[in-house]
């Protein structure tokens, strides 16, 4: 490539015979070979060609090479030969992508930093994906690509930026080093789902399951067959919803997941730092969230936070009645079966809330080891089935035999339980899905890692609870006494049961009592074993390990909600301790959560509880899905294709609608909770962008709806006043800002036009920061307003800017709205001029025109600057410090200025009983009747009545002289006086200043000038005390009517009167008595 022509030469000091920096070579493919020198590079810099070398290390991915300094006084020079171009300027961004395998020189001298980039010194970088990382990274600290000002800007305006804080490169080491650990999807997905899934109810709660629903009922679970019975016909479509609630789920879990790396905190990565037994928890919320937005996101987190603390209860419960059925084995109980529950859960919780808080790192190194102690329990199971022993007989376990299978084939329902219940007790095996999505930044493949290891997941623990439902349902009789004397004669003619026929007589537990069976004992497993500890051991290892990722999972999801601020009461459990920013206050809450729940001592009544919110959050999973998909963002771009976003949806509707089959009241209780708090944050609307689906789908609604209306034409019955408000900065005009936002909100468009008269170069830049900052600030203000700001020459160019280009389709303003120009005749005539004509502007495109007028005036930025009253915008940001900031600057405020600032905030209250007077004396198509119409319809003048005044004939025009000389004093400055010089010079005069008025002009509109005069007579005495006077306003004939005297007609018009709008329509109807 060479330079481009009139490219500047490289600057040297007189005397300088060599750069001051030298270039090695640079290959595309390989290393860094010395070579021959050469000059004219891309930027003007000297560089070598040389030989190319083999491709390898960094340099083989960058192409990046090192730039050697040479030290000026060796070799004999004092002068630096520096390439001063856009692209050879110190950058942070260059200096900073040293992380990512860019090599940085630097020049002393002229304290600018280069990047070696194809061989050139440029800043320019080449595609990088780190780029694409830190997309929540602060502006400026992780952002590594060069900003478009740095390459584009003039030098001079660049060569300040200063190089990266020692923190700023420390944290992007750190971010590397974290990086480093990843994770298979067999160790990272596949293992953690199992662990998960296989918990508490696999060993303690599956054998009763099978007892009250039977054996078909649950196999249905995983083969979905319909049986003929209508019992459990039904119990078949509940677990069907089990297996279909849980794949459909894993299909849209694998789908957001794909669509970019979920993070485990705000901004950052838990990986090292945070250590891995808190890997990243909080994905589940961060799914929802950064899909969905804060409404659903905020809701939803506050749920599964609750969830897992509610989790650890589960699991400590189920811990603790293996712990208490060992000492009633014993016979060491402490109390009774539930006190002893209640004792060994809470010191068991206990110890893990220490275990939590210490910070121990074990538990992702610890995961193999409980898999394997998992798997053996559940061989060690299996292999029990097929050892029948005699002494194992009495309590029901007799192996393998037909007739117990089809005993247990069907249902058989006790303690009032039902099909719904037992889905409610079972669902929390499935809970365990989502805990390699939760992983997902830390993963090596994660586009195909979660997807491959969730379902596959769900396929072996599915296979194995179905195995587990078929084995105990064959071996393991209903009910059974454990007493060798309870035998029967298999030759009795009597035999109805099982039991009969392989000789005991269990009938006598039919009336209850009996303490063996799949229906009495919920350690059965343990029976059935070759060896019984290695199924405590399962159950234990199973249920810590939960509890304890239950534990540290439950205080981080509330710790990013709480960091995310969507719900600022609760901002104090976002502060974290410690080098890990443990989340000390949150662990105090879940920990008194879990307690709670505990003292319960019941495992079947919080199962279902923890089904609920579970099922809550499955449901939004898929219905973020859904969104995504139909908001058609080109941002949602999933790499996992085998998903339907209308199959989401109907797993989401199936998850709302078995949330209500399990538990009706509990159902609607969780909906009407995310409900409430979905109002709460849409209501309070905070400062987040998450760029969400729901945005995606707000644009998409947008431009479709924009573009039907262009489709439709107008009609009269639609007209709404749609305004652009000559306003400059938003917080400058309060009172016409408050105003025209009363009449326009809700019901028509408002724009805040802003004019920015430079002479020189514009600064874009500023402008658009400036554009975003007031924009903000109309949001927190609740003005449904557009601030759009323009460059111009001058206030009319601009003004036709904005008349011309603002809007979209029919999204587009009719109605210009101005501020009277109180001062007009202190300042240039020009101004008056340009002023006039912008009025004349708006007529020509058919636009109406409002000018409002406050006595007092509207403009309070000469009082402040309104760049700071956007950070100390203590008059109308906040409503009850403006009287704090009226009493502390009584000293440094004029009379004048006090009465102003009141002034400017008397719309923005509630207006008390009195009339808004309407002059309607001119047909202007209706917009002086519809504005105060609408104006009076909002709350805050609700009190106000309309008085209606239409023009007539006018008497006593020359009631009173005073005014009439008023009036003339008032123009005798503008006459042209034409008599009283030649008539050339007079031309000549007329075409230098054409807003002179000319004694013809005068003469010729004498009647009209009376008729202002009369009517501010009329008005002084009929609206003195209106709370608002709306008046048409006189037209001027453009090229006939001079800029001054139409200025003195509304002048006098307006003078010393209340609040007045002077309203001229484009005499097109706005108004209809049709229906």
């Amino acid at each position: 490539m060479s330079s481009p022509s009139g490219q500047k030469p490289a600057l040297k000091t007189a005397g300088s015979g060599q750069s001051r920096f030298q270039v090695t070579e640079v290959t595309e493919l390989g290393p860094v070979t010395s070579g021959e020198r050469t000059s004219g590079g891309t930027d003007g810099t000297t560089g070598t060609t040389g030989s190319k070398g083999s491709a390898g290390g960094e340099e083989s991915k960058g192409r990046f090479s090192v730039v050697k300094f040479l030290d000026s006084g060796g070799i004999g020079t004092d002068a630096s030969d520096v390439a001063q171009n856009g692209d050879t300027v110190r950058s942070t961004g260059s200096h900073r992508s040293s992380a990512s395998g860019h090599t940085n020189i630097s020049d002393t001298h002229s304290n600018t930093y280069y990047m070696r980039t194809f061989g050139h010194n440029t800043i320019d970088a080449v595609p990088n994906i780190d780029f694409y990382r830190q997309t929540e990274a602060p502006l400026g600290d992780k952002l590594i690509r060069p900003t478009l000002s740095e390459l584009h800007d003039e030098l001079d305006k660049v060569c300040n930026l200063l190089p990266p804080s020692a923190a700023a490169k420390e944290g992007t080491k750190e971010q590397a080093k974290g990086g480093t650990i990843k994770f298979g999807w067999v160790k990272g997905v596949l293992i953690r789902c199992m662990l998960n899934i296989w918990g508490v109810m696999l060993f303690i709660r599956m054998s009763w399951i099978v007892g009250q629903a039977g054996i078909v009922g649950l196999v249905t679970w995983s083969i979905t067959r319909v049986q003929s019975f209508s019992r459990s016909g039904l119990t078949c479509v509940i677990i069907l919803m089990a297996t279909v609630v849980t794949t459909i789920t894993g299909l849209s879990t694998s789908a957001i997941a794909t669509n970019g790396f979920v993070r485990g905190g705000k901004g950052k990565q838990c990986s090292s730092i945070c250590g891995h037994h808190n890997h990243n928890k909080r994905g589940a919320y961060y799914l929802i969230s950064r899909s969905l937005g804060p409404e659903f996101g905020g809701s939803i987190g506050l749920i599964f936070a609750f969830a897992n603390a509610v989790a650890v209860a589960m699991y400590v419960v189920g811990f603790a009645e293996t712990v208490v059925e060992m000492l009633n084995d014993v016979d060491a109980l402490m109390t009774d079966e539930l006190n002893d529950v209640r004792i060994v859960g809470t010191l068991t919780v206990i110890l893990l809330l220490g275990i939590s808080v210490a910070g121990m790192e074990w538990e992702a190194k610890a995961q193999i080891v409980l898999l394997v102690i998992l798997l053996a329990a559940i061989f060690n199971y299996f292999i029990g089935t097929v050892i029948t022993m005699e002494s194992k007989e009495p309590k029901g376990f007799f192996g393998y035999k037909a007739a117990i299978m089809m005993e247990n084939m069907g249902p058989d329902f006790r303690d009032g339980e039902t099909f719904f219940s037992m889905f409610a007790i079972f669902f929390p095996a499935a809970t365990g899905i989502l805990a390699g999505a939760n992983i997902s930044g830390d993963l090596t493949d994660p586009q195909s890692a979660i997807p491959k290891g969730t379902l596959l997941a769900i396929l072996i623990t599915g296979i194995t609870y179905v195995a587990v439902t078929v084995s105990t349902g064959s071996c393991i009789l209903r009910d059974a006494t454990g007493d060798h004397n309870d035998t029967s004669s298999v030759s009795d003619l009597n035999c109805t049961d099982a039991a009969c026929t392989l000789g005991y007589d269990f009938s006598i537990c039919k009336e209850g009592g009996c303490k063996f069976g799949l229906m009495n004992d919920f350690q059965v497993m343990s029976l059935v074993s070759g060896f019984g500890p290695l199924i405590t051991a399962g159950i234990f290892s199973a249920t810590l390990s939960s509890a304890l990722a239950s534990l540290v999972s439950a205080p981080k999801v509330f710790q990013a909600l709480c960091k995310d601020n969507i719900y600022p009461g609760l901002h104090v459990f976002a502060k974290g301790y410690g080098k890990n920013n443990e989340p000390l206050r949150g662990y105090v809450l879940t920990f008194c959560i879990g307690l709670a729940f505990i003292l319960i001592a019941e495992l079947n009544v919080i199962a279902p509880i923890i089904s609920n919110f579970f099922l809550a959050s499955y449901a939004l999973i898929n219905f973020s899905v859904f969104h995504a998909s139909l908001a058609n963002s080109p941002g949602w771009r999933p790499s996992f294709k085998y998903f339907n976003k209308w199959v989401s949806l109907a797993g989401a509707v199936l998850c709302c609608a078995v949330m209500f089959v399990v538990n009706w009241w509990a159902a609607l209780m969780t909906n009407i909770i995310v409900l409430a708090l979905y109002v709460y944050v849409s209501y309070k609307k905070p400062d987040v962008n998450w760029g969400s689906s729901t945005q995606a789908l707000i644009y998409n609604h947008a431009l479709t709806h924009c573009l039907l209306l262009t489709g439709v034409e107008d009609h009269v019955k639609n007209f709404r006043p749609q305004c652009l408000v000559m306003t400059g900065y938003p917080n400058a005009r309060p009172a016409l800002l408050h105003l025209v936002n009363a009449f326009t909100k809700n019901v028509g468009l408002m724009v805040c036009g802003h004019v920015r008269t430079v002479s020189r170069r514009p600064n874009f830049k500023e402008m658009s920061l400036d554009h975003a900052r007031y924009q903000r600030w109309l949001l927190k203000n609740r003005i449904k307003a557009f601030y759009t700001p323009v460059f111009a020459e001058d206030l009319r160019h601009g003004a036709q800017y904005l008349l011309q280009a603002t809007g979209l389709g029919r999204l587009k303003p009719n109605t210009l709205v101005m501020g009277f120009k109180n001062n007009w005749s202190d300042g240039e005539m020009k101004d008056v001029e340009m002023y006039i004509n912008i009025i004349h502007d708006a007529f020509d495109l058919q636009h109406g025109v409002v000018i409002i007028r406050l006595q007092e005036g509207l403009d309070i930025s000469h009082i402040q600057d309104p760049g700071t009253v956007l950070c100390h915008a203590v008059f109308f940001i906040f409503p009850g410090a403006l009287i704090q900031h009226t009493h502390s600057s009584q000293s440094s405020l004029t009379f004048l200025n006090q009465r102003l600032l009141e002034a400017s905030q008397q719309f923005k209250k509630k207006q008390c009983k009195g009339t808004v007077d309407v002059w309607w004396l001119f047909d202007d198509g209706g917009l002086a009747l519809l504005i105060p119409y609408l104006l009076t319809e909002k709350k805050k003048w609700k009190d106000c009545k309309i008085r209606l005044f239409i023009g007539g004939k006018i008497n006593r025009i020359d009631h009173d002289r005073r005014a009439v000389l008023s009036f003339e004093e008032m123009i005798e400055p503008y006459k042209l006086k034409e008599d009283d010089m030649e008539q050339e010079a007079a031309e000549r005069l007329k075409a230098e200043e054409p807003w002179r008025i000319s004694d013809n002009e005068l003469e010729l509109y004498r009647a009209k000038t009376n008729r202002q005069i009369r009517l501010n007579e009329l008005l002084k005495e009929h609206s003195n005390s209106a709370k608002l006077i709306v008046m048409s306003m006189p037209l001027a004939r453009k090229g006939t009517v001079s800029s001054a005297l139409y200025m003195c007609w509304l002048e006098t018009l307006s003078k010393d009167l209340p609040p007045i709008l002077l309203v001229r329509g484009n005499h097109q109807s706005v108004l209809t008595f049709y229906s």
